[in-house]
């Protein structure tokens, strides 16, 4: 049961937090839903146009650039093959003719009897079913036959030669007629032969004359493909201007203007999933970031404040981004975005602010896209994310009031440097007003950033009791009533207090807890000493301790009542809770040992420990377990007449390791490294403390002497 306790706590955590992000998430999305909402419109062909009009996608004009790639493949040449062996193999083919012509007569020539020799026609018939020259006619093989030897000796050496000197050329298929005129040519330039031998010769010649240069079907299909994709797309970028003022809507115009969507009267759903999908990414990212992120004390206001800030600082962006309406060029660097992370790092925490500026500037890109063309304005992403990251990184770990305005001065220097940046980068042609405009602009959003801040502070403050770094500064203010109070009644707890102090800040931050903290708390643990002040040891200056007269039992009731009652008076000057629960747990459930001991000697009876033990409760926080371990500390050091170092360290030691084994540190999530590291930072500030008061061995001290 005791463990079902925490979680049926945790409950209406969880549904709170879920409902501050689900607000945050609507605040997001409503923000940004009219930045995201498509742009038209409203034109008919061959009207006049009212204004510059963008085009607000990167979109291909498909039709333009098959176009384009047809246009480019046309342009491309047929691709042909040149094949040399044609010419020898023509020839070859030709004299194999002539060769089997010869055969084909000395064949028939043999026969003795005469009835048994070929006739003409049968000698062409036969030739025929030897070799294939169906273009040489009858006429030519009868000539050829009816040659003799000599005669188709010389006539195989010159159609060879011709064939040979012809096709050593490259002939397309529509210029072979023109070669075989000037093989014909040749031949009648170079023959004696008679007529019907040589129209044989030309014939043959003209036959065996083909094209060698032949069209490449695939080398043409690759060239054209490469040429297709050479062709660069035929685009409308974005942000080009489609038609300008003024200029007649003409159908082409019309055309694009369509293609890009400004025509279109149905909105596309697309745009505000887009937006849905966005906001939930945001949001869910900064739900995990400040869960792990945020302290578990006070976690829930932690997430009010936080979501609250988040909230405001996306206000801001948005009211400066309406202002570009009033078209005055670069007022949007006025947004004193930094403001909000400032805060963010005072209130909250350093990590979460670096990392929520981030996320402004994200918002910034689509919160400030009324200037640009498409959807996101990558330059003020930059610049919002800058100044913020710039504002959060210079404050560092103190927060004076001077301190954030030294910051917004940074945040302007950053802002200027952000638009000299953007600026060159652009590389555009700037005159010097609008530079001096743009720059006037970003040093009014530090000041504006730091003026805010400042006055957001106290507010934010005051409405969730926050314990900001500014208010500490305040609080450690030595003229705060309750710290003149101490310094004038209890002098000497003063002292020790402020001893504590600087020893608790060393061993805070050696830890990482929060010392400026753990100084603040010193200053005001023993504030309740203020109401006996003689019976505390400290404040006891040449008086008799007024302990010795009276009861142990009515000492221990005198010294466990001081957390307490300085509990009560911190809350009557309505300190901060944090310092508070350090004054009422620094001693923790301790035992009183000195009076539990003079106790047990003037009474017969068994005395049960929990009679003289400080009701608690014992340390919650690592800062209150410091401060009550500085606070034995310092109080079991100054008791040394002779400190050393080996003693004091020892003293720390036994200190610490005692509250350890009493339990005092159960409640609180010190580990035993932690607690090393706190007594090494201990034993090094008491060490710079007393070491004027350490003493010389007595040979050092002759030798000083």
């Amino acid at each position: 049961m005791k463990r079902l306790k925490p979680i049926l706590k945790s409950k209406p955590k969880l549904n709170l937090n879920s409902i501050l992000f689900g607000l945050v998430a609507v605040v997001l999305y409503l923000l940004l839903l009219s930045n995201v909402t498509p742009n038209t419109v409203n034109v008919d062909m061959y009207s006049i146009s009212p204004r510059d009009i963008q085009s607000p996608i990167r979109i291909e004009m498909k039709e333009e650039t098959l176009k384009k790639q047809n246009e480019a493949a046309e342009k491309v040449e047929n691709r042909y093959t040149y094949k040399e062996d044609n010419a020898l193999q023509q020839a070859e083919k030709t004299i194999d003719i002539f060769k089997t012509i010869q055969k084909i007569n000395e064949e028939s020539d043999k026969k003795t009897n005469k009835k048994d020799a070929l006739t003409l026609d049968e000698k062409i018939d036969q030739l025929k079913g030897m070799v294939n020259f169906d273009e040489v006619s009858p006429e030519a093989f009868k000539a050829l036959f009816n040659a003799t030897p000599n005669e188709l000796e010389t006539a195989k050496d010159l159609t060879s030669s011709v064939i040979n000197d012809t096709m050593s050329n490259k002939i397309k298929v529509d210029e072979v007629g023109l070669y075989r005129e000037r093989a014909e040519e040749k031949i009648r330039q170079n023959t004696n032969f008679s007529g019907a031998l040589k129209n044989a010769v030309i014939e043959l010649t003209r036959a065996a004359i083909v094209p060698n240069y032949v069209f490449d079907a695939e080398k043409t299909r690759i060239a054209r493909q490469k040429a297709i994709d050479d062709v660069d797309p035929v685009e409308i970028k974005e942000g080009e201007i489609i038609v300008r003022e003024g200029e007649v809507i003409t159908p082409e115009i019309f055309k694009q203007l369509k293609l890009v969507g400004l025509l279109d009267k149905d909105l596309s759903v697309y745009p505000y999933i887009g937006l849905l999908i966005f906001v939930i990414v945001i949001v869910s990212g900064l739900y995990y970031l400040t869960k792990d992120h945020l302290s578990d004390q006070k976690k829930q206001a932690s997430l009010t404040i936080y979501t609250m800030l988040f909230v405001f600082s996306l206000l801001l962006m948005k009211l400066v981004s309406l202002t570009e309406k009033m078209d005055v060029s670069g007022i949007y660097y006025v947004v004193p975005i930094a403001c909000g992370t400032m805060m963010i790092k005072i209130l909250l925490d350093e990590h979460v602010a670096i990392i929520t500026s981030l996320v402004l500037g994200i918002c910034a890109a689509l919160i400030f896209n009324e200037s640009t063309s498409g959807t996101f304005n990558f330059t003020m992403c930059l610049y919002v994310a800058l100044s913020g990251v710039a504002g959060v990184i210079y404050l560092g770990k103190r927060h004076q009031k001077a301190k954030i305005v030294k910051a917004g001065l940074f945040v302007a220097l950053v802002n200027i440097l952000s638009i000299a940046i953007i600026l060159l980068l652009q590389n555009g042609k700037y005159s010097l007003i609008q530079v001096g405009i743009d720059v006037a602009f970003a040093i009014l959003s530090g000041f504006l950033a730091s003026i805010l801040t400042l006055g957001f502070m106290p507010v934010m403050e005051s409405w969730f009791s926050i314990l900001s770094p500014t208010k500490l500064i305040e609080l450690s203010n030595p003229n705060h009533p309750l710290l003149r109070k101490i310094l004038t009644e209890a002098p000497g707890t003063y002292h020790h207090s402020v001893m504590v102090a600087n020893l608790s800040e060393a061993a805070c931050e050696s830890i990482g807890a929060n010392g400026l903290l753990a100084r603040v708390g010193s200053y005001y643990h023993d504030v309740g000493k203020t109401k006996r002040p003689h019976f505390f040891i400290e404040n006891q200056m040449n008086m008799e301790n007024p302990h010795d007269k009276i009861a142990p039992q009515l000492s221990k009731t005198i010294i466990i009542a001081h957390p307490y009652d300085g509990a009560e008076m911190l809350k009557k000057y309505k300190i901060p809770k944090e310092i508070i629960d350090i004054a009422e747990q620094h001693h923790g459930t301790t035992l009183l040992k000195f009076f539990y001991h003079k106790a047990e000697q003037q009474s017969e009876k068994e005395i049960p420990e929990s009679d003289f033990r400080y009701p608690g409760p014992k340390a919650q926080t690592k800062e209150a377990a410091v401060v009550g371990i500085a606070d034995s500390v310092e109080a079991a050091v100054r008791s040394l007449s002779k400190p050393t170092p080996v003693k004091i360290e020892s003293i720390i030691r036994k200190i610490i390791t005692d509250r350890l084994e009493d339990g005092q540190f159960d409640e609180c999530d010190l580990t035993l490294k932690e607690l090393d590291t706190v007594a090494r930072a201990l034993c090094e500030t008491l060490q710079g403390i007393f070491h004027s008061r350490i003493e010389y061995p007595e040979e050092g001290k002759k030798k000083v002497e």
